[in-house]
């Protein structure tokens, strides 16, 4: 199947070098390019005509119209559309931006990215409606051709609940408050103190309740409100064997399982900063119930959504042995989708929304992206800044964003202001915090001078400061190896319409890398260490970093450590190891990640963390840390362990009664089995007694 390209100037208010382009499209795989001046008007004809093969079309705008073109085409396989309008074309700096198109329009020939595995839901459309009783049923009158609805409402007087029945039965009503949730779409547990003595699923709105209430306790409700109740309980035996009635029931807890939740309150049922797909929260704003109302009509059946992570357990450097080491990814996620579960964590790909800030932070690469997967980010960005020094550009700005907020944003910067700068990039992500050092240095080390992620107002707090704190890791290295200027930096929006945001140059590296980035976060960020130090300006060999950057070397106190090795049990990443010939404690600096796990188990506090980049080669090779003087067996001269150790706990082991006499305290320095024997050689029999406990 041919792959093909469709150029547009549109109606020539783009600086179109077309041969130029054309040109960079073949080079980029175009088998075929074809140029425009109006695609999507009187040459539309001429579009459908040439239309062929694999289509990769330049026109954002019109994608529905020229979809519909390529519908009744036999000879088309797929059509994808990319966007070099807003992007590059309508900007002050236009006439300059050949480059920058030649490399949008390369990194759009790319082939598609393997595809991820898919996260399933499953809908019925239940449909929890929780808020006053008048309110709820007004949406819930609207709602109930189109799914099955329930009525939560949460006043707990029948004055308080401002508002009646309805006069038919179409959907359940319940009362009750303080009102829980957990889950997501096709799966919300919801749990409700029932709060009045009228169940409302079991009455019969017979009225016989209201008329006899001495104190009109009871109004169209139909539900008692308590503060005039006398407890009369003539409701009660108004009610007779109907039996909705009981006064025992106040604080009985209720729940149910629903598919989809609307929160008509001021109350969220969902603290965190995006709640699960399915819940809905709308407030007062009539529009926004409007949108709510629209949205859960059509969540009804089985819908996917990718799985955005894939995660390793084996390097993860959650917790090792009941003891907690790296946290990150639990701190950062917005969605609660990350929970400890004892040594690792568990990630639950339902509530999981795809912003990848738990990828950027880990720092082992046990969680990683998958949508793309970093070997596939890379790919672009490499094929990116390629051809756009091949085209003679210079000083690139690569500008990550996300696909929606941030390409309007891109957009509405096109259209009325001046565009982005003729070497600014942009390159649209599912998430901005998807991607972290490994992608923006590995930016750099293939030629750009600047990266900048685009944080948008959807954008959650905590991953800006994880972003930020990043960044300044980043910064840190490249500041450190001489590449004045050169920088990563996280702006907003009002910043990227200001012209100056991007008017400084950065010094890049000499020689663009040739490698490719790969899905192995630690692998890659070698790679790139290594090409960055060996182009550097100024090559240092030592980077010291801040408390809780990723990478960092241990100092161990020999003086306290009895070199029990527990340490090494203890590392998720193999960068601490003994040596079975001798009493050694090894350390491989390149794979510490700095999770504090070593330093938590370390019964001697013998161990500190030093934050610190080691870009020489023999950070990659094992060298000892401590070594300790092997203590034989004082009965077979067996090798029993540790000399400092064993005398250790001796020394601690003294003061018991277990050790009272000189020959049970010589049994320290035995090996088992000839502490067993020196006891049966007593010329007293063994007691069982006598045995340690």
């Amino acid at each position: 199947m041919t792959r093909n390209a469709y150029l547009c100037s549109c109606n020539r208010t783009m600086p179109f070098a077309a041969t130029a382009l054309t040109d960079a499209a073949r080079a980029a795989g175009a088998d075929r390019v074809e140029t425009f001046e109006a695609m999507c008007q009187h040459q539309l004809e001429r579009f459908g005509e040439v239309l062929d093969g694999d289509a990769v079309v330049a026109c954002t705008q019109e994608a529905r119209l020229l979809t519909e073109v390529a519908a009744d085409l036999p000879k088309v396989s797929t059509v994808r559309f990319f966007n070099i309008r807003e992007t590059a074309g309508w900007a002050t700096e236009a006439p300059f931006a050949t480059p920058k198109l030649a490399a949008l329009i390369a990194s759009a020939m790319l082939p598609d990215a393997e595809p991820t595995t898919q996260v399933s839901y499953k809908s019925a459309g239940q449909t929890l409606i929780i808020g006053a009783l008048a309110d709820a049923i007004a949406v819930a009158n609207l709602l109930k051709g189109s799914v099955s609805v329930s009525v939560l409402a949460t006043s707990t007087a029948a004055g308080e609940l401002a508002g009646e029945l309805p006069a038919t039965r179409d959907f359940a009503v319940v009362t009750g408050s303080k009102v829980r949730a957990t889950g997501w779409l096709g799966a919300f547990d919801v749990q409700w103190q029932q709060a009045n003595p009228i169940d409302l699923d079991a009455c019969t709105r017979c009225g016989a309740c209201v008329k006899a209430c001495p104190e009109q306790a009871i109004d169209a409700s139909f539900q008692v409100d308590l503060q005039k109740c006398k407890s009369h309980r003539a409701c009660v035996a108004a009610c007779g064997e109907i039996g909705a009635i009981d006064f025992s029931r106040i604080e009985a807890e209720r729940s149910g399982r629903f598919d989809i939740v609307l929160n008509l309150t001021a109350q969220p049922l969902f603290t965190q900063h995006q709640p699960p797909q399915g819940y809905f929260q709308p407030g007062d704003d009539a529009m926004a119930r409007l949108r709510a109302i629209t949205e859960i009509v059509a969540l009804t059946g089985e819908f996917e959504k990718p799985k955005f992570f894939d995660y390793r357990p084996r390097i993860c450097a959650h917790g090792r042995n009941r003891k907690s080491g790296c946290t990150q990814c639990v701190d950062v996620c917005s969605t609660r989708a990350i929970a400890s579960r004892g040594d690792q964590i568990e990630v639950s790909p339902q509530l999981c929304m795809g912003c990848g800030a738990c990828t950027t932070v880990c720092p082992s690469g046990a969680l990683s992206y998958t949508v793309p997967r970093v070997a596939d980010l890379g790919a672009q960005i490499k094929t990116v800044l390629r051809t756009y020094h091949g085209a003679g550009g210079k000083d690139a700005i690569l500008l990550l964003h996300d696909g929606e907020q941030g390409a309007a944003a891109i957009a509405a910067l096109a259209r009325h202001g001046e565009g982005l700068p003729a070497r600014c990039i942009p390159l649209a992500l599912h998430h901005a915090a998807a991607a972290g050092l490994d992608a923006w240095l590995g930016a750099v080390a293939y030629g750009a001078t600047e990266v900048a992620v685009l944080v948008t107002p959807s954008v959650a707090p905590e991953y800006l400061i994880t972003l930020n704190a990043q960044a300044a890791v980043a910064n840190r290295i490249l500041a450190a190896l001489g590449y004045q200027g050169a920088r990563v930096r996280i702006v907003d929006e009002r910043e990227l319409a200001f012209p100056a945001w991007a008017e400084t140059r950065g010094l890049g590296v000499r020689v663009a890398a040739g490698f490719n980035l790969s899905n192995d976060k630690r692998g890659t960020l070698d790679a790139v260490f290594a090409h960055l130090h060996e182009h550097a300006p100024t090559p240092v060999p030592l980077i010291s970093l801040d408390a809780g950057a990723p990478f960092g070397a241990i100092a161990v106190d020999a003086d306290r450590c009895t070199m029990c090795l527990a340490c090494v049990g203890s590392c998720p990443e193999g960068a601490l190891a003994d040596n079975p010939e001798k009493l050694e404690l090894r350390f491989v600096e390149s794979k510490c990640v700095q999770c504090g796990l070593c330093q938590k188990t370390c019964p001697e506090r013998a161990i500190a963390l030093v934050p610190r980049l080691n870009l020489v080669a023999e950070a990659k090779k094992p060298v000892v840390l401590n070594a300790a003087e092997i203590l034989n067996c004082t009965r077979c001269s067996k090798p029993l362990g540790a000399k400092k150790m064993i005398e250790n706990m001796a020394g601690k082991l003294a003061s018991h009664s277990m050790f009272a006499d000189e020959r049970a305290k010589a049994r320290i320095f035995m090996c088992a089995d000839c502490r067993v024997a020196d006891l049966y050689s007593e010329d007293k029999p063994l007691d069982i007694r006598d045995l340690p406990r």
